[in-house]
């Protein structure tokens, strides 16, 4: 629970528009029936794969894009061009142009994909023009930009959705309409990670990102902090799973790492044991492991692990009183379901019996697209609310508390462990929210 002295100026403000929160279930916006017009900002690699996505809906414009690359700006116009589109206007004079894209009265909805710590002020800017924010991951990197993103939203009632994709991933769909129809019981656990070697991601490979060798913004990331920096990936799931912000909350959290070897090393191996980035200190413990606990009593376990040499893993464990899966293996076992005691079971009869209607309606164009399907689905999510005025299903409160274990988890390593508590961004509507719905396209 908060402490009476702990409210910031922030919060204070934000707490006094609480009827703004509620726009959109006070009034009936009309759907629009004209194309709808999204502008971005960001067109890196993964703001490529974005616009790729957005552009393979027919009733969707890109009349703007941003970015400070040439190259980047550039591939991006062609894209649409070759879409049959208006060559859309480019916005690349300096590192703050995106706020020309963002006061834009063309644009519906816009679409960041920039650097980490621009994601806030990029979504609140947004919202703050009147229209609706999405944003890649994580959506925020300090605590105060999460009250902001929901300070704004609740005063100008536009939503803010965090394109967070493994919300979409086909198991962690069906284990939400699983969960949905009682087959877990009730969830006592979770586990979930980033386990992704990214070093390269860390340091250049030449090109666009600069000089071999040399650190990116992303690796700077890795410099400064030492917590989970990417939590979102596999919290985003879990969260729904256990109905965060939707009849419980996350209360505290206790987080450590191990120590930082694995960037040198990779740095070594690739430029000379006398590069600078060899010899560089790096904050980022290679593994960090974080443990927070609900209002309920659920407990959930997070890897972030991208220094080590290893295959891509997200573990994705859920825990019930009456089973539990592994994403890890993609199997199940059920107390009194699984035909044979202790052995795992193959998901097939699963997927046949409780497909999630999503995947059922869109899963035909969606694997063309990236993320085995997951980009189109989240982006057809997120166009859908703006078409039809309606709030996203990744909302801002979401938004802010997968994204604020990044800072968080920064602090309680810096504290030697101590638990740190999680805000309420919503401010106690938790308790009344109804959870994610279970529906088809």
């Amino acid at each position: 629970m908060r402490p009476t002295n702990s409210w910031n100026r922030r919060e204070f403000v934000g707490a006094g528009l609480l009827g703004a929160a509620n726009l959109f279930a006070s009034q009936a916006k009309a759907p629009l029936t004209r194309p709808l017009r999204v502008g971005f900002i960001g067109i890196g690699a993964r703001g490529t794969g974005l616009l790729r996505t957005v552009l393979k809906f027919p009733d969707v414009t890109v009349p703007a894009v941003c970015d400070i690359n040439e190259s980047a700006l550039a591939r991006a116009a062609s894209m649409v061009e070759k879409a049959g589109q208006k060559p859309p206007e480019g916005y690349g004079n300096g590192i703050d142009d995106w706020k020309r894209l963002v006061a834009r009265d063309d644009l519906d909805a816009v679409i960041n994909a920039g650097p980490w710590e621009l994601h806030a002020p990029m979504s609140v800017e947004t919202m703050r023009a009147g229209k609706y924010a999405a944003t890649e991951v994580p959506a925020a990197v300090t605590v105060e930009q999460c009250w902001d993103m929901v300070n704004a939203s609740e005063q100008t009632g536009m939503p803010c959705m965090i394109l967070e994709n493994v919300c979409y991933f086909r198991n962690s769909l069906l284990i939400l309409n699983m969960i949905r129809q009682g087959l877990f019981g009730e969830l006592t656990h979770c586990e979930g990670g980033y386990q992704h070697d990214v070093r390269g991601a860390f340091l250049s490979r030449g090109g666009e990102r600069g000089p071999a060798g040399e650190i990116t913004w992303r690796g700077m990331h890795a410099v400064r902090n030492n917590g989970n920096l990417y939590p979102t990936h596999p919290l985003g799931p879990i969260a729904w799973w256990l109905d965060i912000n939707r009849g419980d909350r996350f209360t505290h959290l206790t987080s450590m790492s191990s120590k930082s070897r694995g960037i040198n090393k990779y740095a070594s191996d690739n430029y000379g044991a006398d590069h600078p980035n060899a010899r560089r200190r790096y904050a980022l413990g290679d593994v960090n492991v974080t443990l927070i606990r609900s209002e309920n009593g659920a407990t959930v376990t997070l890897y972030h692990d991208t220094s080590s040499p290893r295959p891509y893993d997200l573990i994705l464990r859920v825990q019930g009183t009456h089973g539990i899966y592994m994403g890890t293996l993609d199997k199940f076992y059920f107390d009194k379901r699984s035909p044979n005691k202790d052995q795992w079971e193959d998901p097939e009869r699963y997927y046949r019996d409780y497909e999630h209607p999503l995947w059922r309606d869109l899963s035909g164009e969606a694997r063309s697209h990236g993320h085995g399907g997951a980009d189109y689905i989240e982006i057809h999510q997120f166009l859908k609310a703006v078409r039809n005025r309606t709030q996203t299903p990744i909302d801002v409160y979401d938004t802010a508390v997968w994204s604020s274990i990044y800072p968080l988890s920064v602090r309680s390593v810096a504290a030697g462990s101590q638990p740190v508590e999680v805000p309420d961004f919503t401010r106690g509507k938790w308790k009344t929210r109804e959870p994610v719905g279970i529906y088809g396209a």
